[in-house]
């Protein structure tokens, strides 16, 4: 009976230490990238979330005085500081850092299971959206966006690839931003087992609709489906509390101005559902570049139980 009490207790202890290095499913900023590419045009992006009702976290003992905890990924906080450049009209690429208000990965005891981190830089992300198809002031476009998230607290990184798709009618935009998400985690050396290679399915969708050059309102939808056709490598804790999805939907209303004072133009991204109605003979033209400010505010629903109950969506967009 001893010997039993010992594994017992060293299997827990093995879940316990390894839990920290388990990879929940990726939960990327609530931004719907668009097919707007322009050479030297400048964006500062400050994309941020706070989330309210976060689900309580999955506790389970494992072995005398030792526990067991879900891993589904959970910030109160995120605050994403980025800049973005156009290279060329076919390709665009941003650099950016987020700080986060993550759930403890390890508590020191149940009663900390749903405690949370002080504010810290969590990450480095590099992006590029290329255009294969551009959408003028009407009509259908198809591009590609790669994004590669580096974890600077030695977490799981997470590689995001898929087709962005948009649609432009009247004063109605349509975007939707379909990913594979591939993470990369560190291996799990205490069992021996490899690195937790999954893959999860990301999306983001919006539709947009200008009601005027200063103020437009959208729909939005994220989610994230974790762990596809069970790729990856698999932890005791994924046995124990099983996956975590994640949606949320909720309206967000956009106000764009010029802070030098001029009339709105009314065709940039994000300000106007019109992201990509540059005029093409101002274009040929080389006229003066546009300069606005954007400001969303909108409160995204968790549409089932692993994801927070409202999640307050706020970005500025400074382009120059």
């Amino acid at each position: 009976m001893p010997h039993r009490v010992n594994a017992q207790a060293v299997a827990a202890w093995i879940v316990f230490s390894a839990s920290a290095a388990i990879a929940g499913p990726g939960v990327n900023q609530f931004e719907t990238k668009d097919l707007e590419s322009n050479p030297g045009d400048l964006q500062f992006q400050s994309q941020n979330a706070i989330a309210f009702g976060e689900p309580k976290r999955g506790v389970k003992a494992t072995g005398p005085g030792q526990f067991a905890y879900d891993d589904n990924t959970i910030a109160s906080q995120r605050y994403a500081l980025e800049m973005q450049m156009g290279i060329t009209n076919w390709f665009r690429t941003r650099l950016g850092i987020e700080f986060e208000k993550e759930r403890l990965e390890v508590p020191a005891s149940p009663a900390r299971a749903n405690a949370f981190e002080d504010l810290q830089l969590t990450g480095v992300a590099l992006e590029g959206v290329f255009v294969a198809v551009p959408v003028k002031k009407q009509g259908v476009g198809l591009g590609l966006l790669i994004e590669y998230d580096h974890s600077v607290r030695g977490g799981a990184n997470q590689l995001y690839i898929g087709p962005i798709l948009q649609s432009v009618s009247g004063p109605w935009t349509a975007i939707a931003n379909l990913l594979i998400v591939q993470h990369f985690g560190a291996p799990d050396r205490a069992r021996l087992l490899p690195a937790d290679k999954k893959q999860d399915f990301a999306y983001a969708a919006q539709l947009l609709y200008e009601v005027s050059p200063t103020w437009t309102l959208a729909l939005e939808g994220y989610g994230t489906v974790d762990r596809l056709g069970g790729s990856g490598t698999r932890r005791p804790e994924q046995a124990l509390f099983g996956q975590f999805d994640q949606h949320r939907l909720g309206p967000v209303v956009y106000y764009k101005f010029d802070p030098n004072g001029a009339r709105p133009h009314g065709e940039t991204r994000r300000a106007s559902a019109k992201t990509l109605a540059k005029d093409d003979e101002d274009k040929e033209a080389g006229g003066d570049k546009e300069t606005s400010v954007s400001i969303g505010v909108g409160l995204l629903f968790g549409l089932n139980a692993t994801t927070p109950s409202e999640t307050l969506k706020l970005s500025l967009e400074y382009n120059f």
